[in-house]
């Protein structure tokens, strides 16, 4: 007689400390382009949960986003803070969007880190004394406008013939996409940077970025 058939017990998900910001958002469109399984815990920023004991185990900059993965390397859990390096850990383990030849490696990691360290903090700049500054610094406003306007030129060049920042869709291009989404709040025109504004809607297009991008989006 066969066996009784034993249910395999249930993969636990990914955890993801998140609030719907430009560097919590990469992190969601990463795990819905992989397919990954995930479960959400809402670190409410505004609220100063980002300095929880708990969370700061996990993030011990007080910044979101951050993951615990149950299956990390060797299979233990492992965990994760700062978005570019959870899009390189996730794009290791699953083997997506972060290609393996080295050349083709080094021109994402250059467009990453050129996110990481210029338009992300740029942009925030940008945003925060647009909108939520205790008063307006006109000096700091047209500084970090006009540094944004820089860049959002430089991606407009690199995307001139090209449907990508490194030749095919990969964790540089989430990454950036996340912060040109608030190009609004930046106060920036995407109708004058053609090329950019082209790759934007090509990326929106993208169901897995629907998702992720939505996820959070009637928190605030």
């Amino acid at each position: 007689m066969p066996r009784s058939a034993v249910a395999a017990p249930a993969r636990k998900p990914i955890r993801l400390y998140f609030w719907p910001t430009p560097n919590g958002r990469k992190i969601s469109i990463m795990l819905e382009e992989c397919r990954l399984s995930y479960e959400v815990v809402p670190i409410d920023i505004r609220a100063g949960a980002q300095f929880a004991p708990k969370f700061l185990k996990v993030s011990p900059n007080n910044r979101i986003p951050a993951i615990v993965d149950p299956y990390g390397p060797g299979g233990k859990p492992v965990s994760v803070f700062e978005s570019g390096a959870i899009l390189q850990y996730l794009g290791r383990k699953t083997g997506q969007f972060y290609p393996q030849p080295e050349r083709q490696r080094i021109e994402v990691e250059e467009w990453l880190f050129w996110q990481m360290g210029g338009l992300g903090p740029m942009a925030g700049q940008a945003h925060h004394f647009r909108r939520f500054a205790p008063r307006k610094v006109p000096y700091a406003i047209k500084r970090y406008t006009e540094e944004v306007t820089r860049l959002y030129g430089v991606m407009n060049k690199r995307l001139r013939g090209r449907d990508y920042l490194a030749g095919r869709y990969s964790i540089a291009d989430i990454a950036c996409w996340g912060w040109v989404a608030s190009w609004r709040f930046q106060g920036q025109q995407l109708s004058k940077f053609p090329a950019l504004k082209r790759w934007f809607e090509r990326i929106e297009a993208r169901p897995a970025v629907r998702r992720g991008y939505a996820l959070g989006s009637d928190w605030k």
